[in-house]
């Protein structure tokens, strides 16, 4: 990687650049041009495929030569369109020039005057959005959010029978296992890739004010609806019929939204496992070369998870923004949208980072089953609900006549300590049925998990 100017102002486009690199491809002012000049050359293709104001279909060989556009797009493109910017002053006109520049180099100069022919800038920009933003999702953020799933769903997996003290309120609890709340996380996140994956990206492509004005008054014969349809679906894209000039971004607050949403159940693991490995149930595999504390040498701090819980809330801060700002345009239009959407990488990018923290995270952390097991043994109290519910289970069958079991058991167990041989004292003097005295005296804390591991079955 070369080095970096000492001006760069975002972290993600200094320290944390590797990390996040990627969705540069897409979401940069340089991917955002590739995906305007794919729009330019596809629409081109479009009106010379119908033989529109005197155009004839072009040959396979300069189909190809025009859409060689944009898959060669690179830093000779970046740097002449810089030049064409500062004396335009408009982002996309600048690319309109550059495309008839290069129809003249490949002798299509024929066809020029139908370069953004009838289109509005946000015609073009809509659909490059669209593009870019879809192709960033499904090819960098989805599969390291699908990642991250996968590692967590190892872990559940591995340990689905490690019997773990819950802390509900943060006070001991009725146990669980490890792999069973690690589960948890997998259940809700798998629901939430989905609902990302089957996100729509919307287009539109009808001028002005959105009314196909310019052009009906050019060719009033063409079914002009039917040829933005079909333009914009080429694409892979779904078309919007009904809008002002803008396409009304509603799918991308959908799709903030969906994200922030996983950011957040990210984040609410980021805390769990945080304040598991504090409390000694999660020990941190120590890494070569690695330090913890500039004055404390024995300390490993979980900065992956700690990092990860910052970028998760500075993604969600800015789509979040980004959701709330975009649906809203002042009649039928107004600028607001043009710099928010240059964002969107920015807002991608601190959940990329946290994904790849997490996803590093949970490769150096292991369980520590002896600190599970004298955590659990230090707690029979919890076996209160246990007793008190098969207490309530025999009197409502018959075989027992003791008066409020909730109360009997509180009276023996809250705020207090009591182990094993107070319980097993309390149990055999219980005027219950032979075979529940007996259920509850094979009971520990470690086996009071109920179902804890056969529901790890139902992970989608």
């Amino acid at each position: 990687m070369s080095p970096l100017p000492p001006q760069v102002l975002s972290p993600l486009d200094g320290r944390y650049r590797a990390a996040v690199t990627e969705l540069g491809e897409y979401l940069s002012e340089a991917g955002l041009n590739r995906a305007r000049v794919q729009v330019e050359v596809e629409w081109l293709i479009t009106l010379t495929d119908r033989s529109l104001f005197g155009s004839e279909p072009l040959a396979t060989e300069q189909k190809l030569a025009l859409r060689a556009l944009v898959t060669d797009f690179g830093q000779a493109e970046i740097d002449e369109l810089a030049v064409l910017e500062a004396t335009t002053r408009h982002d996309v006109k600048a690319v309109e020039y550059l495309v008839r520049r290069r129809l003249t180099t490949l002798g299509l100069d024929h066809i020029s005057e139908l370069t953004h022919f009838a289109a509005t800038s946000e015609d073009i920009n809509n659909l490059s959005y669209a593009l870019t933003v879809s192709d960033a999702v499904r090819e960098v953020w989805l599969p390291k959010f699908r990642a991250v799933i996968a590692a967590l769903r190892l872990r559940a997996l591995e340990y689905r029978a490690d019997s773990m003290l819950a802390r509900t309120h943060g006070q001991p609890a009725t146990p669980t296992t490890v792999g069973k709340e690690l589960a948890v996380f997998v259940y809700r996140l798998e629901r939430l890739a989905t609902q990302v994956e089957d996100s729509e990206y919307l287009g539109k492509f009808s001028g002005a004010t959105g009314t196909f004005a310019a052009h009906v008054a050019a060719d009033p014969a063409v079914d002009w609806p039917t040829v933005s349809r079909t333009f914009v679906e080429g694409l892979g894209l779904t078309w919007n019929p009904l809008t002002t000039q803008i396409e009304s971004h509603d799918w991308q607050a959908e799709l903030y939204s969906r994200v922030s949403h996983a950011n957040r159940v990210l984040h609410n693991l980021a805390t769990d496992v945080w304040t598991y490995i504090s409390l000694g149930y999660f020990r941190q595999i120590p890494q070569a070369g690695a330090t913890g504390s500039s004055t404390m040498p024995h300390k490993i701090n979980p900065i992956r998870f700690e990092n990860a819980e910052a970028n998760l809330e500075l993604s969600s801060a800015i789509l979040d923004s980004l959701a709330a700002t975009l649906v809203t345009s002042r009649l039928q239009r107004d600028l607001t949208d043009s710099t928010t959407q240059r964002n969107i990488g920015v807002g991608f990018g601190h959940s990329l980072l946290a994904l790849d923290n997490i996803a590093r995270g949970l490769g150096e952390i292991d369980i520590d089953r002896a600190m599970l097991a004298r955590d659990l043994d230090a707690n029979w109290e919890i076996l209160g609900e246990a007793i008190q519910t098969v207490i309530r289970a025999e009197v409502s069958a018959g075989r027992s006549t003791i008066k409020d079991p909730y109360a009997l058991l509180k009276e023996l167990t809250r705020g207090k300590r009591i182990n094993r041989e107070d319980l097993v004292a309390f149990v055999t003097g219980l005027e219950i049925g032979d075979a529940a005295k007996a259920r509850l005296l094979e009971l520990t804390p470690s086996s009071y998990v109920g179902l804890a591991d056969p529901l790890l079955d139902y992970l989608p």
